[in-house]
């Protein structure tokens, strides 16, 4: 395993790098731990690890080559990928502003969601995330050599799915702090409608 050891640097590097940068997976941990508290959001997390083994997986098997000659299929990875963002977002601007003798426990009922519905929206915006698909393309073809057996290129997609797994959770028990959680409630719906305009950005920057 030692003999692999730089190559194992470089795509924990470059993943590390491909995580932390802005993009769906972190609008949604962030809309998740503001909303619905640390559980839901830590359930989402692993949903978007889970949404890193499909890309590995089709990238251990071929399909990622098939995937980048097959500019249909890509497009139709992008539409899809895209409406599940904008419909995240239309229904993030839908959020309407509280009454006001409504209390905390009526909010939280009002956004409540099942662990799986959790861990599901997770992996739906990550495994549908063509960004993802083209990240994993690049490393499965031009940074791991062909020869690096199946199993090593395997341990190297479990770490990253391990590694994705870890950062957002962090971010969930950081963003989900009293404090924090606090801080963006006080606008309210307002924080609800600007997670919508930045879905929709996503959706329409995956879409182009």
């Amino acid at each position: 395993m030692f003999e692999y050891l730089d190559e194992f640097l470089l795509i924990a590097l470059a993943h590390f790098f491909a995580v932390a940068s802005p993009g769906p997976d972190f609008a949604l941990v962030l809309k998740q731990s503001i909303q619905r508290g640390r559980a839901n959001a830590l359930w989402t997390s692993g949903g978007v690890a889970l949404g890193i083994l499909v890309h590995v997986s089709y990238c251990l098997l071929g399909v990622a080559i098939v995937l980048s000659q097959s500019p249909a299929l890509f497009n139709l990875l992008k539409y899809a990928a895209g409406a599940y963002l904008a419909y995240m977002g239309l229904q993030a601007l839908r959020a309407k502003p509280a009454s006001q003798s409504q209390g905390e426990e009526a909010t939280c009922k009002q956004h409540a969601e099942t662990a799986l519905q959790a861990m599901r929206r997770g992996f739906l915006v990550n495994a549908l995330n063509p960004k993802a698909t083209l990240f994993f393309l690049s490393l499965f073809t031009l940074v791991i050599a062909p020869t690096t057996p199946t199993g090593v290129q395997a341990f190297y997609g479990l770490y990253m799915a391990l590694a994705t797994w870890v950062w957002f959770s962090f971010l969930a028990i950081v963003l989900s702090k009293a404090r924090v959680r606090a801080f963006f409630q006080r606008a309210g719906h307002w924080f609800d409608r600007g997670i919508g305009v930045v879905l929709i950005a996503l959706a329409v920057r995956v879409v182009l």
